[in-house]
């Protein structure tokens, strides 16, 4: 009798556990997944997310731009995410493609292939993301804005400089100057930009016969051994006789300069840059780089940060106005227009690199004046 009343016992304890386990499910249920018409905030706590996407930080001043803008969006409460493709355009693109599924709301991008990218950039603002082109155009009418120096007349003012150098010296009695010109990447847009204003410049020179272009060469992805290897090839073919080199940046120029060099040519060929790079600037102390064009990042980035500020509230971006992308790219074939917003650049040679450059505190006194006598020095600012 005692065993059968332990089992009953146990039966009834055994029905109330289950029956209590009965009535807990249904309030557990709902923490098992959201509502399905819900939408979960872009981060803990409601933070907007911002995306930062770099085609490479090969290139030394893309890196320095991540750091700023990314503590910049910080402090104005944003969560960043920063993704760096290393020259690779379907790389970019998945990279995009994955930071919209995260939830950025606003992309700030420096595009490896201002067509290829087209094609996550507009998925992107078809999901209502504000895409902001930095300083390399994305060829799409859907983006938010473009943001860049004015590149046509960084172009104009290499081609300028060069010019100048090389007819300080020349005698014309010796027949037209050979130049050499060397593009940039031929898959950013800037690097078409650029070309124009050179040639430009250059036009002027061909037509009275006082030049002759006897190299006109791309460098891909701004590779400053593509330059060197270019720059090999040419001097070769012209037996060395170089008079000039017309280089979109510091560090084709600065690859261009290791040929030149190797002929002893450094110093003596006139040779445009671009960034006024703390290489590039100590070049041109060394009276080796020619000319350079300061395009001062510390103003872009910060306005960039603001624009996207601005677009995620709703607000107005002032000094922004309309181009239509033909205009832009100078390929008729595109339509569309885009909202841009350009700043000025400021040549940098011998004589205005410590004031351009080191005073103002773009580049380090001790980066500049690397490896330059104290006697061959300027105060320390």
């Amino acid at each position: 009798m005692r065993n059968k009343g332990a089992l009953a016992l146990l039966a009834l304890i055994a029905s109330l556990i289950i029956a209590a386990c009965g009535q807990q499910a249904p309030a557990a249920a709902p923490t098992a997944a959201p509502a399905s018409g819900g939408e979960a905030p872009a981060s803990s706590g409601g933070t907007i997310k911002v995306g930062l996407s770099f085609s490479d930080f090969a290139t030394e001043r893309w890196k320095n731009e991540e750091v700023l803008m990314r503590r910049l969006l910080e402090e104005k409460g944003y969560e960043v995410i920063s993704q760096e493709a290393n020259q690779d355009v379907k790389l970019q693109n998945d990279q995009i493609d994955n930071m919209v599924a995260q939830g950025v709301q606003a992309l700030i991008i420096v595009a490896q292939d201002g067509d290829a990218i087209v094609t996550s950039v507009d998925k992107a603002a078809d999901a209502g993301v504000k895409v902001i082109a930095y300083d390399r155009l994305i060829k799409s009418p859907k983006i938010a804005g473009y943001i860049s120096f004015n590149n046509v007349e960084v172009g104009r003012q290499q081609a300028d400089g060069v010019m100048k150098a090389l007819f300080a010296n020349y005698d014309t009695a010796n027949g037209p100057a050979k130049v050499v010109k060397l593009g940039g990447s031929p898959t950013d847009n800037n690097a078409i930009l650029f070309r124009q204003g050179q040639d430009e410049v250059l036009q002027e020179y061909l037509d009275d016969g006082r030049i002759e272009i006897v190299a006109d060469q791309w460098v891909e992805n701004w590779d400053p051994a593509n330059a060197l290897k270019l720059m090999e090839n040419i001097l070769t073919s012209q037996q060395n006789n170089i008079d000039a080199v017309v280089a979109s940046n510091d560090g084709t120029a600065l690859g261009a300069l290791q040929a030149l060099r190797a002929q002893n040519l450094a110093g003596v060929v006139p040779i445009s840059g671009q960034d006024a790079t703390a290489d590039g600037c100590n070049s041109i102390v060394k009276n080796e780089l020619t000319v350079s064009i300061l395009k001062d990042i510390r103003n872009l980035s910060p306005l960039a940060v603001d624009m996207a500020d601005a677009l995620l509230k709703g607000n107005p971006v002032e000094g922004m106005q309309e181009y239509t992308l033909a205009e832009l790219t100078t390929d008729e074939s595109l339509s569309g227009n885009v909202m841009a917003l350009f700043l000025p650049v400021e040549q940098v040679n011998a004589e205005n690199v410590h004031e351009l450059c080191v005073a103002n505190g773009f580049q380090s006194y001790d980066d500049v004046y690397r490896d330059v006598p104290e006697d061959q020095r300027p105060p320390r600012p």
